[in-house]
């Protein structure tokens, strides 16, 4: 994982065809437990990165990003059509640079801000999951 400079940041997709520099800071990191972020990351929460100053420039494959608007939401997903990695998405020029934090490659010096939608966190979350194990890979490998 490569630092980062204050202000730049670095990114990819899982297969490599998309890299990405984001030019400014982040204002905000949320870990968004809302069921649109369960369904779209698969996962218990999107971790996102916000900013409304920043610069998104596509270094390589543009045009291999699909962005996906949910009907009568705000909710909107850009990703990568041949791996499905979720990538930085902007729905309108005013609207704040949305940034997936696992989709970089640069490292990230801050936490998370808070946990937003938290009412919405799916059943088999505990918000305390101290107890259990830790693997530094699969169990068995």
């Amino acid at each position: 994982m490569q630092h980062s400079m204050k202000g730049r940041h670095h990114g990819s997709c899982l297969c490599g065809r998309v890299r990405f520099e984001i030019e400014g800071d982040f204002d905000s990191f949320y870990l968004c437990y809302c069921t649109f972020c369960q369904k779209d990351t698969g996962s218990a929460h999107a971790a996102n990165l916000f900013s409304q100053s920043a610069r998104l420039h596509w270094i390589e494959g543009k045009a291999h990003v699909k962005t996906f608007q949910l009907p009568n939401t705000l909710h909107e997903k850009s990703f990568c059509i041949h791996c499905g990695s979720a990538l930085p998405t902007r729905s309108t020029p005013e609207a704040p640079l949305v940034v997936p934090a696992g989709c970089l490659d640069s490292a990230l010096d801050r936490r998370p801000n808070a946990r937003i939608y938290v009412d919405d966190r799916a059943i088999w979350i505990n918000p305390d999951l101290e107890g259990l194990p830790d693997f530094k890979a699969a169990p068995g490998h």
